[in-house]
């Protein structure tokens, strides 16, 4: 009985004055319904055909695109290396020449007259068929005075119309062939393919903006705009001038050895990088071959005129792929004896050396029955960790390697980051990883022979890097080529601070082998690099490759790595020529030569001055001409030392 009261008591009746408020809002949905109805059908019947119109006009009226314009490269001095140019499209509007009779012949008259290159026939048919037709475009990429022409006989006569200039950018390179690995190009749809271009598109390329037409509902033409945003600039470390000079001495050795030895190139490959050891900048990055940014698809380099009608296109292809390939980054190839100071290095701070150890070098070692020579066949005697660098003794730095052992010369090879990426800011940089051996799969022969230089592969960049920690105290930073991001009004929006990723020795470490190294360029093997009245040490490197024919004729990879000043490097420069062409390639005189070449005349130019009074023992140019020859008596003589660097065994193991 209770729960029966419970639930009358819930239910509450429904009032006079509630049922009016329900009516009232009934009638307030049901007004605003007709109303909407009512508007609809306004819309629909009385201002459709006018609505239709503008709709149709929208269909018909072809939207115009601004384009944006892509961001400069620039070098460190704010020289232009790559730019966009403005360029026009010429466009014939049918319409509005036609909208009346005095208009045509006046405006094809003027276009035949500017520019002969149009089809007389071929454009009088397009007005014929398309009288309507409002976006023709009959010539693109018109230069500013080639337009010009026109928009003067425009104005000397006003029944010109319906002809007008759609502006554009052409991607330009004013130096041509300088950098052209590094910069790289674009196609013809404004996106980077190669080099910079193409690792900084996100930065350099803008957003386009569109140019709308429509009808109003009185019938005016209206335009909406929504204008184009610009890419970024970039600021590159690579120095104009200074890549000049070096582009300039590859050149004068491609001159001299083209055709030399054997018909064919100059070598396989030329590679120059400077680097400031202090912060990772790269200053200069060159190679051979190369190609010109203007005309990127040009094989004359490679192949003459009737060898390029004979190619296949896959041929064409791997060709191309061969120029644009940045060698300096891209390539991997075994270092030889520029990997020694890393050896002694790894023994310093490992402690397994002390710098004060002596080794008596017999000419070979006899390991897992392989016997591996040394440089110096006949052997060099007792030679000290500083003799076996400035030597280039193998059989001393094998003898280094077993007291290294194989788990601190693996830990420091990934410390100086071989098998690893440098993470350069350029594309296709190569992988090293399953080029080197791990503690894992490392056997005493791979460990004696890596000690010098043989049997695992790098790359330019990752061995300059490396080098730079060895002689500047022990800091590695990461190699790069960004400076400054810039807006388009040339504002700076973001600077790139050098990224010190690791120190890699001790200071202390590093200067042992500074002096090592120095004493390499004064007495050693590294001599003929050496510009009078600088301090500078470095290192030599001769790589046996493959065997070319007979026995005794292999083919070489010769490199020199150099630093100076000697106490406080401001650079390091890296040359590798890849088998030159000449029938004796085991001398690393061939890249000292370039070396010094580039050096003589590169720091003048960067204020770096002498530090060491000219002695009588200061080089002549006779005794380093090989422009005159093959080599001389000379350079022939320091350098069968090292012609046997890499012995068959050795090679073996690649």
């Amino acid at each position: 009985m209770e729960q029966q009261v419970r639930r009358k008591r819930k239910i509450k009746k429904i009032t006079i004055k509630m049922k009016k408020k329900m009516l009232f809002l009934f009638s307030v949905i049901v007004t605003a319904l007709i109303i909407l109805i009512i508007r609809l059908m306004y819309i629909q019947h009385v201002k459709g055909a006018s609505y239709e119109k503008i709709v149709l006009s929208q269909q018909a009226y072809d939207s115009e695109t601004i384009p944006y314009r892509r961001g400069d490269i620039l070098d460190a001095k704010g020289t232009i290396l790559a730019t966009s140019t403005d360029v026009y499209h010429l466009v014939l509007d049918c319409k509005v020449m036609n909208s009346k009779a005095e208009y045509v012949e006046p405006t094809l008259t003027a276009l035949f007259l500017c520019y002969p290159q149009l089809d007389e026939a071929e454009v009088r048919n397009l007005v014929r068929e398309r009288p309507d037709s409002q976006y023709n475009v009959l010539i693109k990429k018109l230069p500013y005075e080639d337009m010009e022409k026109f928009l003067k006989e425009q104005q000397e006569n006003p029944k010109i119309k319906g002809v007008w200039f759609e502006k554009n950018y052409i991607r330009t390179y004013p130096y041509g062939p300088l950098a052209s690995p590094v910069i790289g190009f674009t196609r013809s749809d404004n996106v980077g393919m190669v080099g910079l271009e193409s690792y900084y598109e996100s930065t350099l390329s803008g957003t386009n903006g569109r140019r709308y037409g429509y009808l109003n509902s009185d019938n005016d033409l209206e335009k909406t705009v929504r204008e184009a945003v610009d890419g970024h600039s970039i600021v590159i470390s690579v120095d104009a001038n200074l890549q000049s000079i070096v582009e300039d001495k590859i050149k004068e050795f491609c001159d001299t050895f083209e055709n030399n030895f054997r018909d064919g190139a100059a070598a396989s490959n030329i590679g120059v990088v400077i680097m400031n050891p202090k912060n990772g900048e790269v200053k200069a990055m060159a190679q051979y071959p190369t190609f010109d940014l203007t005309d990127p698809w040009n094989l004359d380099s490679l192949y003459t005129k009737e060898e390029q009608e004979t190619i296949t296109e896959e041929e064409r292809s791997d060709a191309l792929n061969r120029l644009w390939t940045n060698y300096c980054v891209s390539s991997t190839y075994e270092p030889g004896s520029t990997a020694k100071p890393f050896t002694v290095a790894c023994g310093l701070e490992t402690g397994t050396l002390t710098g004060n150890e002596t080794f008596v070098c017999d000419g070979s070692e006899e390991i897992s029955g392989h016997k591996v020579h040394c440089v110096n066949v006949y052997g060099h005697g007792v030679e000290t960790v500083r003799d076996s660098l400035m030597d280039s003794c193998n059989d001393a730095l094998m003898q280094m390697s077993y007291r290294i052992g194989v788990d601190n010369f693996t830990n420091y090879q990934d410390i100086f980051g071989f098998g690893l990426r440098t993470n350069i800011d350029l594309p296709g940089e190569a992988r090293t990883d399953s080029l080197i051996y791990h503690a894992d799969n490392m056997k005493k022969i791979d460990l004696a022979t890596n000690s010098f230089g043989q049997n695992f592969n790098t790359t330019m960049i990752q061995l300059a890097s490396a080098f730079s920690s060895l002689i500047n105290g022990g800091e590695y930073y990461q190699p790069h080529m960004l400076s400054k991001v810039l807006d388009a009004n040339g504002n700076v929006i973001r600077t790139v601070d050098p990224v010190l990723l690791k120190q890699t020795v001790s200071k202390e470490t590093s200067e042992m082998i500074k002096s090592y190294l120095y004493d390499t360029v004064s007495e050693g093997t590294g001599k003929y690099a050496k510009v009078a009245g600088y301090s500078m040490g470095g290192k030599t490197g001769t790589a046996q490759k493959s065997t070319r024919g007979g026995k005794d004729e292999r083919n070489y990879l010769v490199s020199f790595i150099g630093f100076l000043p000697a106490d406080d490097p401001e650079l390091v420069i890296y040359a590798v020529v890849d088998e030159p062409n000449t029938g004796d390639q085991a001398h690393s005189t061939y890249a000292q030569n370039i070396v010094r070449e580039i050096l003589e005349e590169a720091l003048p130019y960067l204020n770096i001055y002498q530090d060491e009074v000219i002695s009588d023992k200061a080089l002549t140019p006779d005794q380093t001409d090989y422009y005159t020859g093959i080599n001389s008596a000379a350079s022939a003589t320091t350098e069968s030392q090292e012609q046997q660097e890499d012995t068959e065994e050795a090679a073996e193991q690649t």
